[in-house]
């Protein structure tokens, strides 16, 4: 058997379920949710943005000559930025987030989720004006790791606070949600491509490198629209500031509600356990078998989530594009630009129907699919090849290796796009979900930088053989799921706290919960009969 965890009882899973109206009806709520999209969906917008800008100012020669310092590629006797540099130029995002990662998750816990992200807006406001008006390589360099320190600090708590925000009905499509806005970023960089690629000066490459500030500017404009985490005042004792957070965007007001009453009692007492068996520090993440087990999780979801084959086609299309046989700047900004908007609507369809079902079931038909796919498309770039070495075409095969490099893209989403931010926030307690989402992080973004610089240097050494490698990671990826992923669907995020650790620390939360809803609280106000009229247990449980 695989071992998947255990979760608490789910006493306000149970309140939930009792809740009919829809979100859309909920004025407050839905207003709330209108900030979340603007502010931390805006969040991966300028992740999106930024893998489509690096990639299509490939295809302007000015990015090339200005950056590349003249080098002329003697293959096809244009200007080239030095292999093995154009993928540190490409990875050096990804090792800004690295060096970042030791002090985000601090921020986060120390200053709040609104006050991180709004940092990390202001580092990449920064980082963008530096990029867009870089004098050599190297300040466009430094301006890359710029932004990449900034989104650190934005993804960390924006993803925490969507998760901690949301109503506990729409909370994993939210956070489902929150990786699929990176399309749009995508979308935008590959738009304003099809009118700057062909730009004879370096305001070819120095216009998209500028406008990646947009995204930024939306999330300092909106963050302090949105209230702060209210298990992040929890932590920090303001208790009755959470509650009315609660009251007026969980219940639309309702002093009275069964279902906050539970929710800020079940938050207290958990993070309060939470607090009395942490210690607040990085070595907290080894000293349990079950921080263990988290930690070795979120390792390999961050691995996952750049390692799969996602980098590769969304950093290179321009030399696998020229391997398919689609060669011009025409074709190739155009066939980006359909691959981003596919992307966007399959990533949000997946979003709202992939919480649905099981975690780890969804997590291993994604691999799946997406091992098929790279195979695929593997033989098609080798009947390509072999073609060529007899002086044929096989239109056909081209034909066929771009539709698999379409179909990756929902394949991927299904599991590490849709579920990345949904199952860490899940996964991972309170008092340590800020260093849990930095591990991820720090694991993607280093794969990040290892596949970014190896790519390329790969792709021009064996080519298609390069897919296949691909293929048996991906099957890798499989194997590991299958054996080590718990499954976390269906419980509120106090609910799985305690997923691996000892069932006293579960009964605990549990008891004090019961204790106060089920024989009442002079400050909620609650009583058995009301809770029993709302759809709770006939009968109480035991308390010792």
């Amino acid at each position: 058997m695989v071992n998947v965890g255990t979760a608490a009882d789910p006493i306000v899973t149970r309140l939930v379920a009792e809740d009919r109206v829809p979100w859309y009806k909920k004025r407050n709520l839905r207003v709330m949710y209108v900030w979340l999209f603007l502010c931390c969906m805006g969040v991966e917008m300028t992740s999106g943005f930024d893998s489509q800008l690096i990639n299509t100012l490939q295809y302007s020669p000015t990015f090339h000559e200005y950056l590349g310092g003249g080098r002329i590629d003697p293959k096809t006797n244009q200007f080239a930025i030095e292999p093995g540099m154009l993928g540190f130029v490409n990875s050096c995002y990804q090792l800004g987030s690295i060096f970042a990662v030791p002090i985000a998750p601090w921020f986060s816990q120390r200053f709040g989720r609104r006050w991180s992200i709004m940092l990390g807006s202001g580092i990449m406001v920064f980082g963008a004006l530096l990029q867009g008006f870089a004098q050599h390589l190297a300040m466009y360099i430094i301006a890359r790791m710029l932004l990449g320190a900034g989104i650190l600090f934005c993804i960390i708590s924006g993803a925490s606070l969507i998760g901690e925000l949301g109503h506990p009905k729409e909370r994993a499509t939210l956070t489902s949600l929150f990786n699929s806005s990176y399309f749009i970023g995508q979308i935008l960089a590959s738009a304003i491509a099809l009118g700057t690629t062909e730009i004879k000066s370096n305001w070819a490459w120095r216009i998209p490198s500028l406008l990646q500030i947009c995204p930024s500017l939306l999330q300092i404009a909106t963050v302090f629209l949105l209230p702060e985490s209210p298990r992040y005042l929890v932590s920090k004792d303001r208790d009755e500031e959470a509650r009315r957070i609660l009251v007026k965007y969980h219940a639309e007001g309702d002093e009275n509600s069964l279902l906050v009453q539970a929710e800020i009692i079940q938050i207290r007492e958990t993070i309060h356990t939470e607090m009395e068996v942490s210690k607040q520090s990085w070595m907290e993440l080894f000293r349990t078998a079950g921080m263990r087990r988290r930690v070795l999780v979120t390792v390999f979801i961050g691995l996952f989530t750049q390692l799969s084959g996602n980098t590769l086609l969304s950093y290179y299309s321009s030399i696998l594009f020229d391997m398919m046989g689609y060669t011009t700047s025409y074709a190739k900004t155009r066939i980006n630009l359909a691959n981003a908007c596919w992307s966007l609507l399959n990533a949000t369809i997946i979003a709202f129907v992939v919480v649905r079902f099981k975690r780890r079931h969804m997590y291993m038909l994604s691999a799946t699919l997406m091992c098929l796919t790279f195979v695929s498309m593997t033989v098609s770039l080798e009947r390509i090849q072999h073609a060529i070495g007899q002086d044929l075409t096989n239109q056909s095969a081209g034909i066929a290796a771009l539709f698999f490099y379409f179909a990756f893209s929902p394949c991927y989403n299904i599991g590490n796009n849709a579920l990345t931010y949904t199952y860490l926030v899940e996964l991972w307690p309170y008092s340590q979900r800020s260093r849990g989402i930095g591990v991820q992080q720090i694991f993607g973004k280093l794969a990040g930088f290892f596949s970014t610089n190896v790519n390329s240097i790969a792709l021009a050494a064996i080519q298609w053989k390069y897919l296949a490698i691909y293929c048996g990671w991906i099957f890798f990826e499989l194997c590991i799921v299958y054996w080590l992923y718990p499954e976390t669907s269906g419980r509120t995020l106090e609910e799985l706290a305690f997923l691996f650790e000892d069932d006293s620390l579960n009964e605990k939360t549990v008891a004090a919960v019961e204790k106060t809803i089920y024989y009442g609280d002079a400050t909620d106000g609650v009583n058995t009969k009301e809770i029993e009229h709302a759809g709770g247990h006939q009968e109480p449980k035991s308390i010792v």
